[in-house]
């Protein structure tokens, strides 16, 4: 297998804590996209969309999403497990996977990328131009603090996002909260139930991955 990675971007970030998690050994290929070689037409062949992260498999079959390569890497690397052992085990996590995902990471995505200098004109990834939206920018920024708001509220009743124990749903959610610093939204001094689960999450080693 080869990881196409770019060690600067929060997408591919969520897949190497979930590698570190587990321990696994991959060949890994970074990609630049402050210089463009996303949109190369080498990389383009492996990844018609132009995006990060990519996972190859030894067959050539390519998984050009985060949460597809997350799904494939779970169930070849069963332990520790982190996306569910049962049916409503893996109902409740990707449940949760999905709420991290687009009211965190995607919130922040849309502030973000309406708002970042460098993107000008590349308000959306992929082969395509976007204009930046204003708009857009300050509704991400709005949707990122209900986001914190509502996952310390989910903190006070449950260990963890999805439950009593670490899980994909725990990489998103940090990952989404770490992005956040690229807006300058800070988690709110009140939010004690985020607070204590951050750091819990900040002091496992994939959280350096």
């Amino acid at each position: 297998m080869k990881f196409y990675d770019c060690s600067t971007a929060p997408s591919p970030r969520r897949v190497r804590m979930l590698i570190a998690e587990k321990g696994i050994t991959i060949e890994t290929i970074q990609v630049d996209l402050a210089k463009g070689e996303q949109l190369s037409d080498a990389f383009r062949r492996i990844n018609p969309q132009g995006t990060v992260p990519v996972l190859e498999l030894d067959d050539g079959t390519c998984l050009l999403d985060s949460n597809a390569i997350s799904l494939y890497l779970d169930a070849v690397f069963p332990e520790p497990n982190l996306m569910g052992r049962d049916a409503k085990e893996r109902a409740v996590i990707a449940m949760w996977h999905r709420d991290m995902e687009m009211n965190g990471f995607m919130a922040v995505a849309e502030c973000f990328r309406n708002t970042a200098r460098g993107l000008q004109g590349r308000a959306i990834t992929g082969p395509v131009n976007y204009e930046q939206i204003p708009a857009l920018a300050e509704r991400g920024r709005q949707r990122v603090r209900q986001f914190f708001a509502d996952l310390d509220r989910r903190l006070a009743d449950s260990a963890f996002v999805a439950g009593d124990r670490f899980t994909i749903a725990d990489i998103a959610g940090y990952i989404a909260v770490d992005f956040s610093r690229a807006i300058k939204e800070a988690v709110p001094t009140d939010a004690v139930h985020l607070t204590r689960w951050r750091e819990t999450i900040a002091a496992r080693p994939s959280a350096r991955a």
